[in-house]
């Protein structure tokens, strides 16, 4: 009889900090998408309010609905065996102020067992993130580069305010969050600013020097038409845009030609 793994949480996070031991967390917005990277043994499997980019094709993320969070989530969370599940907050519930966040993460963990939220903003969601702490839901910080502020930033750009940047990280730990994602973020400060927190920093587009890195599956895998690219902060680890491409052209040359189904694929 195999064990039952050992699940991944907010605690074990801030164990594998302590201990120097790189977190995993990737993206994942399905059940077998989540199901391959569980058994592959990422650490967090992150919901991304980015299904709005990625699966979508929208060009922001903003018009992701609170709804669709939660099913992508449950999806997600009901393949999970030993990843720590967290889940987005979607806009604007943050924006809203601490009442309508604490409501909206409780569906969340309410309707998808996930494990934990992800929030953007720093010292202006102070406020919200002790909030939803205090609400007994574990959340996890996201500072640099905010998709969600994608109107006013009017496009997705490195952010260097070093000071700026001390200011939020230190104001979502000293309200209770357990970790926190840096977007975008040049490495020698993501290095600095890693040293003075006691909570992990998770890197996209930050540099080595945070505690772990997470990645879009869609990214790594080359899942997209075979002429884009991955992002800069990307590296594609296979290329499964021509593979599938290849498999359908195959596939439909040999129904067109008669080649399937065959007698051993007939009953």
């Amino acid at each position: 009889m195999s064990e039952t793994p050992k699940r991944v949480t907010p605690v074990s996070l801030r164990k594998m900090k302590e201990s120097r031991s790189p977190i995993v967390m990737m993206t994942a917005y399905d059940f077998p998408s989540a199901e391959l990277l569980d058994r592959a043994g990422v650490d967090v499997i992150l919901v991304g309010d980015s299904l709005g980019t990625v699966i979508q094709g929208k060009k922001t993320t903003l018009s992701v609905t609170l709804d669709e969070m939660i099913y992508h989530t449950e999806l997600v969370a009901r393949a999970a065996k030993r990843a720590l599940v967290v889940a987005d907050l979607p806009f604007p519930y943050a924006q809203l102020g601490p009442a309508d966040a604490v409501r909206a993460c409780a569906e969340i963990l309410k309707q998808s067992n996930a494990g934990a939220v992800k929030i953007e903003g720093g010292e202006k969601r102070a406020d919200v993130v002790r909030a939803v702490t205090d609400a007994g839901i574990p959340v996890m910080g996201h500072c640099g580069l905010m998709p969600q502020e994608i109107r006013k930033l009017g496009c997705y750009k490195v952010q260097r305010d070093e000071d700026a940047l001390r200011r939020d990280l230190a104001a979502i730990q000293e309200n209770g969050a357990f970790a926190v994602v840096l977007e975008c973020v040049p490495r020698e400060i993501s290095r600095r600013l890693t040293a003075e927190l006691a909570i992990p920093t998770i890197g996209i587009g930050a540099g080595a020097g945070c505690d772990g890195q997470v990645l879009v599956f869609h990214d790594l895998l080359g899942y997209h038409l075979p002429e884009e690219k991955a992002p800069k902060h990307a590296r594609a680890y296979a290329d499964l845009g021509s593979v599938i491409t290849g498999a359908v052209q195959r596939y439909a040359d040999e129904v067109r030609n008669g080649q399937f189904p065959s007698d051993e694929n007939s009953f």
